[in-house]
């Protein structure tokens, strides 16, 4: 039987990867535990086999080795490196959270949090549409206070978040940045003003390519890294409308968890799990595809994070 482990925090675990520590940090947070962040460095030959290993003990350094002696009350980890550390955490007696499918049993640890559309099972995994995030009411009443400036801009706002091409969808530069004059197009006919970024999947140069279309108009274009704070949740608090392309699992679940209808531009360039999941938005009448039109439609917000967090303290006694 597991041990209890006397340190009564959360330890967020994953490899640094900007998704997995999104996904990580928003369960942690939505527990309302006191948190600690740790960011792997897998030392060989574990970083080929995680998440499976033996003698792993060292496979992190020293710094995380010397700390299993006061593992936390919870570990929550978010993918495939940090799903070995979980497992170690475990065995010395800390509760184990393990984010995405860890591709081995998940008798492992004591719950897997898995995508609805990876049609992962088992009497330990909580599925959840779509993926974990901070977006609630909350946050997005803060974004607004931050970026005071986007709500001043004219209505409707349309915002526009430009993806990329990834392994289940073919969104290249040219297409983005046609996808952006229509909507455009769709925005001065119907008045108001588009706010538009583009992010760490997008093409190089798309960017520069916007930029002469958006010369002159109301609205923004940000593109990242960009100069000053990324405005990304002041475009989700700000919205009326939201354009998301359908590649990006992250961006479509946070832009769900606003109060704006959400279209899905590229669905027919898009397949394999993530097009499981924007038809199963589309069954929901969360999402419509983006055909050209931007007629607004009543809306419930998903937020799942919240959902998730509850039965992860129902199932764990925390």
């Amino acid at each position: 039987m597991k041990r209890q482990a006397e340190n009564p925090s959360v330890w967020t675990i994953t490899d640094g990867n900007a998704g997995n520590l999104r996904q990580a940090h928003a369960l942690a947070r939505a527990l309302g535990m006191p948190m600690r962040d740790w960011r792997l460095d897998t030392r060989a030959p574990w970083r080929w086999t995680a998440p499976r290993g033996i003698a792993a003990g060292h496979a992190f350094g020293a710094g995380f080795h010397d700390a299993l002696a006061g593992p936390p009350a919870l570990a929550i980890g978010c993918g495939r490196q940090a799903a070995l550390a979980t497992r170690l955490l475990g065995r010395h007696g800390s509760a184990t959270v393990q984010i995405l499918d860890p591709r081995i049993a998940t008798r492992h640890w004591d719950l897997v949090i898995a995508p609805e559309h990876d049609r992962l099972v088992g009497s330990n995994v909580i599925p959840v549409l779509g993926s974990l995030h901070p977006v609630d009411a909350h946050w997005l009443a803060e974004a607004r206070r931050r970026f005071t400036a986007l709500a001043t801009l004219p209505q409707p706002r349309t915002a526009l978040l430009l993806g990329g091409a990834s392994a289940h969808a073919r969104l290249d530069a040219d297409w983005l940045e046609a996808l952006t004059l229509e909507v455009m197009r769709q925005v001065d006919e119907a008045g108001g003003c588009i706010m538009a970024t583009t992010s760490r999947r997008s093409p190089a140069g798309l960017g520069q390519r916007l930029q002469k279309h958006f010369a002159g108009r109301s609205g923004m274009l940000f593109t990242p890294p960009g100069d000053g704070a990324n405005p990304y949740p002041g475009l989700l608090a700000c919205a009326d409308r939201i354009v998301c392309t359908a590649e990006s699992v992250n961006m479509l679940s946070e832009a769900c968890a606003t109060d704006a209808p959400v279209f899905v531009a590229g669905l027919d360039r898009l397949g394999g799990r993530p097009r499981r999941f924007v038809d199963r938005l589309l069954e929901l009448g969360r999402v419509r595809t983006f055909d050209g039109s931007l007629t607004d439609f009543p809306v419930t917000p998903l937020r799942e994070t919240g959902r998730v967090a509850d039965e992860v303290r129902q199932r764990l006694s925390l």
